[in-house]
């Protein structure tokens, strides 16, 4: 049970295309929350704000603008470089709102802003509580306890770890075992992601961390 939830919420992940984006909105639709997606790159007729939007069914989540909407599907800082655009994170202001905020990250904790500054900086900049998503993939025992030990490093909370996708029991009970945190949620292989999924894996989280 997770006792105090005023804190905003970061959902970052262990890769891209980990499963970020359906783990927000399954925070964001049970916790009522607003989202934010600071930065968006390949922003084109779809982003993930708007996918959000619409996987969520509550009247109560707002949605905020991201503060750099970035053209090509590539890392923030090639992608504002060929935009001839700098992000300076000081420029990152979280938006005014009364409400806790879903912050979704793009890719990993290292993913780089610009030569001095990566998406950790940001979590550690924004005072969040972090969620971690981890797919099973050779390698990912590695690079979930890597995440881990880094937002460690910078002091930023860890509420627990997401599992997106078909179980591997072994790797899973190290991962839990060796970094000490709860497995907050398992989301599974979906042929369909609609708002009536979301809406029930919401219940699960609410019942797990409420």
């Amino acid at each position: 049970m997770i006792k105090d939830l005023k804190q905003d919420i970061f959902i970052t992940g262990i890769d891209t295309d980990i499963g970020k984006t359906i783990a927000s909105a399954i925070f964001t639709e049970a916790l009522n929350y607003d989202y934010w997606k600071p930065v968006q790159t390949g922003g084109g007729d779809t982003s993930d704000t708007k996918t959000v939007q619409e996987l969520v069914s509550n009247n109560i989540s707002k949605f905020h603008k991201e503060s750099f909407l970035l053209k090509e599907p590539v890392s923030p800082h090639a992608a504002a470089k060929l935009e001839n655009i700098q992000i300076d994170i000081n420029q990152i202001k979280r938006p005014q709102t009364k409400n806790n905020l879903i912050i979704e990250g793009a890719g990993g904790v290292f993913v780089p802003f610009n030569e001095n500054d990566c998406m950790i900086d940001l979590i550690k900049k924004l005072s969040c509580c972090a969620v971690v998503v981890s797919r099973n993939y050779l390698g990912s025992i590695n690079h979930t306890i890597l995440t881990i030990e880094a937002l460690k490093n910078k002091n930023i909370p860890i509420m627990g770890i997401i599992f997106n996708g078909d179980e591997n029991h072994e790797s899973e009970s190290f991962i839990l075992n060796y970094t000490k945190l709860k497995m907050i949620l398992r989301i599974n292989n979906e042929k369909e992601i609609k708002s009536d999924i979301i809406l029930s894996y919401a219940e699960k989280l609410k019942k797990n961390i409420l």
